[in-house]
């Protein structure tokens, strides 16, 4: 089988690139050519990379940056305490339940022990 011939075009830059399909017809027909193109690395409008801590300026945003972290850690662990009372809770809730099963079950097998005691015990008259 043949393989498809590729029309490659260097770009300037030294930075990542791909292949493309390109828009020029094959010499075959039928086989697809490819060019190598730079990527984009544009964002899209709107979009900011996060800034790393080295990459940060003043003091000012140091400190910024510090306070929102701070927020975030502390919204986190509020949502993480709520949580954790609501499982506290349900457990509680269960134990109780199982505790009022026992309970019930404790006393008819106490009434269940009285029973038999009184068949089985030689009755003095």
């Amino acid at each position: 089988m043949p393989k498809p011939i590729m029309a490659v075009t260097r770009e300037e830059t030294d930075e990542e690139t791909e292949l493309a399909p390109s828009h020029m017809a094959a010499t075959t027909g039928d086989m697809p050519t490819y060019q190598i193109r730079a990527p984009t690395t544009a964002l899209p409008q709107g979009v900011m990379m996060a800034a790393s801590p080295g990459s940060l300026h003043s003091p000012q945003q140091l400190a910024e940056e510090a306070t929102r972290k701070r927020e975030l850690r502390l919204m986190k662990n509020r949502e993480a305490a709520k949580e954790c009372r609501r499982r506290k809770k349900e457990y509680v809730k269960c134990l109780e339940s199982r505790v009022a099963v026992l309970e019930v079950q404790n006393k008819k097998l106490i009434e269940e022990l009285e029973t038999l005691k009184d068949i089985c015990s030689p009755k003095t008259d």
